[in-house]
């Protein structure tokens, strides 16, 4: 799957995480589905570069997040 272990370490530091990220949310929103945590956790793991520049002051960054995979379920707000 990965050509050296360079690629493995950063996709295992990359899975844990999108794993804090979904447990954070799973705790913030604690009726939130768990695959919707994880794959919202993953999102945000892929993409931190994003998330640190929307942090840093430049919070449009975030609109610059792609869905990587099909496979992610869109999220929409309730109130």
């Amino acid at each position: 799957m990965f050509d050296n272990k360079k690629e493995a370490d950063a996709h295992d530091r990359m899975l844990e995480l999108g794993e804090h990220f979904s447990r954070l949310l799973e705790q913030v929103i604690p009726q939130v589905d768990e695959q919707a945590a994880e794959e919202f956790g993953l999102i945000l793991a892929r993409n931190k570069e994003l998330v640190i520049q929307a942090c840093k002051g430049k919070p449009e960054a975030i609109s610059e997040i792609t869905l990587e995979d099909n496979k992610v379920t869109q999220l929409t707000a309730s109130r």
